[in-house]
């Protein structure tokens, strides 16, 4: 291993760190989930040709290769473990080429979500995918792992905002897939296989985005605030069988709604109340609004309209503090499953089931307007508990018979692995392996990530 690491500073010198901050930092993401121990060093890539470099020294020596963006991953998929080359990518974070006429960009994959909509905004124009993490992740990080947010139910996820990418292979050969057109069907799509991937396919470097212009009109925000989190998705999939097409429509229970209002210094919420909150954009916004708000009441809701934007943003300020709210309360397993939008009350039923059953409590937060919920389990210490994993394994499989997935958004990584079989069944797991062997076929791209070893 001295001598992949002698062979790297040969050929990038100082981009390869060894020290012990960089890689202990390497060993962990988001998702409390740390590797056993650190890996061998990370290479801070600044550009394709070190990528290039570095796979090849890895294929060529058989040593194992985690690529990570900004760390923010919720799956442990990034963490790098003993004998692994980090690759960061965080580096490369410009944006090449952006055609307002054409409604792409080219970006590198280093750079902030966040980073790129400022960016664009003088423009007109914006990248659809809107991740809670926005600030802090990369747009490579969002395709790694097929990334959703709260915008998704109008505008889509990552896979509907990706025209094409460059990625450099396990042997470090680099190939374009996808167009620069709207339109593209030649032979099989790639783009979407890569989409979501989590590093097990290839390394990507460069990619072409799907545009937007910013929507004509205004927007508008309301709250309902039900007496428990039942009635707030029965209400909410009210909303959707309307026809009414929010722009976002959250949905917070009750612990977790009172933990944000803790964060922020603001008035606790009713006990056990839980809270929708809505966003209607474009012409037809205050009309749509209105339309919600009538749907609302009607299901039992006390309904609110934000009176301007600056109490619409006050709103959306406790949704998006609620990451940070659980943190205070100790160590969290963010997890990440997705029912059918009819579904999510019966979803909600099985969460408070598998709390009483384990006397947990398990705070929830929902993309309602898709049927994304992310159920937090927080516990003290690195380690999650057993008790933990036997409630996690009753919620997967709940969603699974609702018709549900194991992920919406945060991928499988290395803690949903053990559950990939279950969802994709005998045959597709064997297409989907044997897939990841053309790409990798002496196994060096984040090894024991997504798909567990065969004993």
């Amino acid at each position: 291993m001295t001598d992949v690491l002698a062979l790297l500073r040969d050929e990038l010198g100082e981009r390869v760190d060894t020290s012990s901050a960089a890689r202990e930092d390497a060993r962990a993401d988001k998702s409390g989930h740390r590797s056993p121990a650190p890996g061998l060093g990370v290479v801070h890539a600044r550009s394709v040709a070190d990528v290039q470099a570095t796979m090849r020294i890895a294929h060529r020596t058989g040593t194992p290769v985690v690529v990570r963006g900004a760390g923010t991953g919720l799956a442990g998929a990034a963490n790098t473990g003993p004998g692994e080359i980090a690759l960061s990518l965080r580096g490369m974070d410009r944006i090449l080429e952006v055609r307002a006429d054409d409604l792409l960009a080219v970006v590198e994959p280093g750079i902030l979500n966040g980073t790129l909509n400022a960016e664009l905004a003088p423009l007109g124009l914006w990248w659809a995918p809107d991740p809670a993490s926005r600030d802090i992740s990369t747009v490579g990080g969002n395709i790694a792992t097929g990334a959703g947010g709260l915008l998704c139910a109008k505008y889509g996820v990552v896979r509907d905002a990706v025209l094409a990418l460059d990625v450099v292979l396990a042997d470090g050969t680099l190939i374009h897939v996808g167009h620069r057109s709207v339109k593209g069907v030649t032979g099989y799509d790639l783009t979407a296989l890569m989409i979501g991937s989590e590093g097990t396919l290839g390394v990507v470097v460069g990619a072409t985005l799907k545009l937007r212009r910013f929507v004509p009109g205004t927007s508008r925000t309301l709250t309902a605030v039900f007496p428990d989190v039942r009635s707030a998705a029965v209400a909410s999939a009210a909303v959707t069988a309307s026809g009414a097409a929010p722009a976002i429509m959250e949905l917070m229970d009750a612990t977790s709604l009172a933990a944000a209002h803790d964060l922020l210094g603001l008035p606790a919420p009713r006990p056990g109340a839980a809270q929708l909150t809505v966003q209607t954009d474009g012409v037809a916004a205050e009309d749509e609004q209105a339309t919600i708000a009538a749907v609302l009441s009607a299901a039992g809701g006390e309904v609110r309209l934000a009176e301007d934007d600056a109490e619409a943003e006050r709103l959306w300020t406790i949704r998006r503090s609620m990451h940070p709210a659980m943190e205070r309360l100790g160590t969290t397993l963010i997890e990440d499953v997705s029912v059918p939008r009819s579904a999510l009350p019966a979803m909600f039923d099985e969460i408070a089931r598998v709390e009483r059953t384990y006397g947990l409590t398990i705070p929830t937060v929902c993309h309602a307007g898709d049927g994304n919920l992310h159920p937090n389990f927080v516990f003290d210490g690195d380690e999650v508990p057993a008790q933990i994993w036997d409630a996690a394994d009753e919620l997967f499989r709940a969603a699974l018979r609702l018709g549900g997935t194991l992920t919406g958004e945060h991928g499988i990584g290395v803690l949903k692995s053990r559950w990939l079989a279950d969802e994709l069944g005998p045959d597709q797991d064997r297409l989907q392996r044997g897939i990841k062997a053309v790409f990798d076929p002496t196994g060096i791209l984040n090894p024991g990530k997504v798909f567990r070893p065969r004993i």
